[in-house]
């Protein structure tokens, strides 16, 4: 006969399994593109130009024995070049690779590293295309993985801290360098070198990895992740869009070369009166045109005489990030009221 486990042993064992059941690490998804946050330099003290080889996702963990104290890393590497490579491909891979590893009930979040030149482009992409309420993170570094002085460990932790605390559920896309916290929607690049690049100008930080904790103070209002209306998982290639820079005496020929090209979208960054004619010719050959600012803040207000020519205006987006948005919403539509009421919204 087989023994009986009597009702005295049934409790000893669940006992004995709550602290063990207590003591597992939450799951998080971490996937890795390159950047200065997995690049080499000769020396310690090469923290600019830093173009002597790359660390692999492994060295990346091997070199942070820490995070095994928080959660159970599942790596996933995208590509391990600089921000500057990163096309549509790329950010069709990853995106569809995070919303898999989040459809999964026992992955808590996903941290996605990635450099810092395009970084808020990648991570508003994501902001717009994940389908979750789950943390993202995308985080990067301002100085090499060999630099004496290095940030990228240290972000890379606070990350992955992030991605496991509760209170970043339904936060959307977040980006963290320097112990802040941004909103994808709001941050940009702010400074070319210093370690405290990133910014929100107008709106500021949603929150701060503390030493103690990671702390929240706000929540972005506008629509994205798990409200997002994107649906990119059958998409194999997004609608093309260029920007054009304004400035002073600006040459028409960008433009037009576009338009000749047969670009779906046309983001103008702030007006010239070159562009007027343009703009009028591209919206005849149902080429959305944009007009987003070159300055850095602000809204750029719709106004009578914008809408009636079909110009789309950008709300506070600057150029790069409202080419991300055009590039989506054209895969819905080409209204110009209903890629306005898009640009509204998100």
């Amino acid at each position: 006969m087989k023994p009986r486990l009597t009702s005295t042993c049934l409790l000893l064992l669940a006992f004995i399994a709550g602290p063990i059941a207590q003591a597992a690490l939450p799951k998080v998804a971490l996937f890795t593109t390159g950047g200065t946050i997995q690049s080499k330099g000769a020396h310690r003290l090469k923290i600019t130009e830093y173009n002597d080889g790359r660390v692999t996702p492994d060295e990346l963990l091997s070199d942070l024995p820490e995070l095994k104290a928080i959660a159970d890393i599942q790596v996933t590497e995208i590509s391990n070049i600089g921000s500057g490579g990163m096309k549509t491909d790329l950010l069709l891979k990853l995106v569809k690779g995070i919303n898999a590893e989040l459809a999964k009930a026992d992955v808590a979040g996903a941290v996605v590293t990635h450099g810092t030149g395009t970084l808020e482009e990648t991570a508003y992409f994501l902001h717009l295309t994940v389908k979750s309420d789950k943390p993202v993170v995308v985080v990067g570094a301002m100085r090499p993985w060999t630099g004496i002085s290095r940030d990228g460990p240290f972000n890379l932790y606070n990350a992955v801290r992030t991605a496991v605390t509760p209170e970043a559920v339904g936060k959307g896309v977040i980006v963290l360098l320097n112990d802040t916290l941004h909103s994808a929607r709001f941050v940009n690049k702010g400074h070319t070198t210093h370690v405290e690049t990133f910014v929100s100008r107008e709106v500021g930080p949603i929150g701060y990895s503390d030493s103690d904790r990671v702390v929240f103070y706000r929540t972005p209002l506008t629509r994205h992740t798990s409200k997002s209306e994107f649906d990119v998982s059958a998409l194999t290639e997004l609608p093309a869009v260029d920007i054009v820079y304004g400035y002073q005496e600006a040459s028409a020929a960008p433009l037009n070369s576009l338009i000749e090209a047969g670009v779906k979208g046309i983001i103008l960054a702030d007006g010239a009166p070159p562009f007027a004619t343009g703009s009028s010719a591209a919206i005849a050959k149902g080429i959305a045109v944009v007009q987003s600012d070159r300055k850095g803040a602000g809204r750029v207000p719709l106004s009578e005489r914008t809408a009636g020519r079909g110009v789309i205006t950008a709300d506070s987006l600057n150029p790069q990030k409202a080419r991300i948005l055009l590039r989506l919403a054209l895969t819905k539509t080409k209204d110009p009221r209903e890629l306005q009421r898009i640009f509204n919204s998100y």
